[in-house]
């Protein structure tokens, strides 16, 4: 029998991701344009009617998804990056998986050769990185806290050691939203984040880490490929488990 937290389909966003998604579509509109310094905190919070360590989070938020960046001593500032389009994607988005399996597409696209290069190409501080994000993910799972920003952090790593800043550059645009299942994230999936669902996550990434770490561009592509293939599958149940229930749902109403 699922738990009351694996039967949620919706999740109420927190306050901090109210803020950063009203920035955040202000922002891709242009009413704050590419170059623009953010109001103070101060002003923010009283503008939205939040404290101001709510402002910190939604500016942490968008700083992750590469819209803003903070200037010591001089504020926050509206990043000027062509790829701030791909924000759009996040609008909106509630917690609907299939917006998930878009993601994963991209990503595939996109990693699999990554994976590849960053055999061929990473040097060792390039290596030591993705390492370090491997053991990190490990140690936050030991202590039961969210991992999506170390899952992402590996990802990233393994893009860096591409030596092609495109590859970084695509990966920045998307984000958190590159791992919509993490509990931190506005995806709202995190239900999914069982002990055993990330323990399987972990032994897809010490395939990819060993391929890349033994030179072998074919074993890293098929590592990455076989990782992000069943990320596909774990979400396409998931969704199937959704649409099963609302038509549960519906037919008891309708009853």
């Amino acid at each position: 029998m699922d738990s009351p937290a694996e039967s949620k389909t919706e999740r109420k966003p927190k306050l901090s991701e109210r803020v950063a998604n009203a920035i955040r579509e202000q922002v891709l509109k242009g009413e704050i344009p590419p170059g623009d310094k953010l109001p103070t905190e101060s002003r923010m919070s009283a503008f939205y009617g939040v404290s101001r360590t709510v402002v910190r989070e939604a500016i942490a938020t968008l700083a992750a998804d590469g819209l803003v960046e903070a200037r010591q001593g001089a504020g926050v500032f509206v990043k000027d990056h062509p790829t701030l389009a791909f924000g759009s994607i996040s609008l909106d988005v509630g917690n609907r998986i299939s917006h998930a399996l878009n993601v994963i597409e991209v990503r595939m696209g996109l990693e699999i050769e990554s994976a590849g290069l960053a055999a061929l190409r990473r040097n060792a501080a390039q290596e030591a990185q993705i390492q370090e994000a491997f053991f990190e993910f490990e140690r936050l799972l030991e202590r039961g806290e969210a991992t999506g920003k170390r899952d992402f952090a590996f990802h990233r790593a393994i893009a860096v050691a591409t030596n092609n800043p495109y590859y970084v550059e695509v990966l920045d645009a998307l984000g958190m939203r590159a791992i919509p299942c993490d509990i931190a994230s506005p995806w709202g999936t995190d239900s999914i984040l069982s002990r055993e669902y990330q323990e399987g996550l972990q032994r897809e990434h010490l395939a990819i880490l060993k391929a890349i770490s033994a030179s072998d561009p074919d074993a890293a592509r098929a590592a990455m490929r076989a990782h992000l293939t069943a990320s596909q599958e774990r979400y396409r149940v998931r969704l199937s488990g959704q649409q099963a229930k609302w038509i549960l749902d519906t037919t008891t109403r309708r009853d």
